[in-house]
């Protein structure tokens, strides 16, 4: 596993996304959905303490049982920018994933891969420097666009850069609900990312993966403040 430098500043961080952007495998298929072990990655932050908590969160694919879980708590070594927010991120979570007793053979972000403004979130990130193949599954389009998805589960429309070019899905996850926001991280296609996020999903809105990964990262958060205290 590739360590995360911490960057000196924006330029750099900038030139770091570029280097690794080249990286990024979008020919490999990914696993197969609803097999395996799937892991779900997720961070709380204190701002006043300049604390992270990270959470990552394993499933067995065909029960959604959880198999194993980690946290790690560190500060915050890089500013928010946007666009950036890996940087922030990254390293607690790296933490945590390599904290776990097995290896899952998918990640699931909350956040973005190739649905990002420099074509390199937190999925695309996280998948080159682990190796792993990574999706992004996102609340929120960031700055791009779509047409409504139909309203049954599993209808789905084109998440579109300004340019015109597909940079992801908006995928409906449960009937008539607002939907989610899927693009490829590493090593899978968007197709399996959607299979995947459906698969993941049979009652909620979000991943099961990210469900449990959210609340245990807020957990972490608490018990680390309390600690503190």
């Amino acid at each position: 596993m590739t360590r995360v430098k911490t960057p000196s500043d924006e330029a750099e961080a900038r030139a770091i996304q570029d280097e690794l952007r080249r990286r990024v495998v979008l020919d490999e298929p990914g696993p197969e959905p609803g097999r395996g072990l799937v892991a779900g990655v997720d961070v709380a932050y204190d701002d006043a303490r300049d604390l992270v908590a990270a959470a990552a969160v394993v499933l067995d694919a065909a029960t959604l049982d959880v198999v194993a879980e980690s946290t790690a708590v560190g500060q915050v070594s890089f500013p928010y920018v946007p666009g950036l927010l890996a940087f922030r991120e990254l390293p607690t979570l790296l933490t945590a994933l390599e904290a776990l007793p097995v290896t899952p053979g998918l990640v699931v972000c909350d956040g973005y891969g190739l649905a990002h403004p420099r074509r390199f979130g937190l999925a695309c990130h996280l998948g080159v420097v682990t190796g792993l193949p990574s999706i992004g599954v996102a609340k929120n389009p960031f700055t791009f666009t779509h047409a409504e998805p139909g309203a049954p589960r599993g209808e789905s429309a084109p998440l579109l850069a300004a340019d015109g070019s597909v940079v992801g899905r908006a995928l409906r996850t449960q009937h008539g609900i607002k939907p989610v926001y899927v693009s490829v991280g590493h090593r899978v296609s968007l197709d399996n990312a959607c299979a995947h996020t459906l698969a993941l999903s049979p009652r909620f809105r979000i991943p099961e993966t990210t469900r449990h990964a959210d609340s245990l990262c807020r957990r972490a958060l608490r018990e680390a403040i309390g600690g503190a205290a």
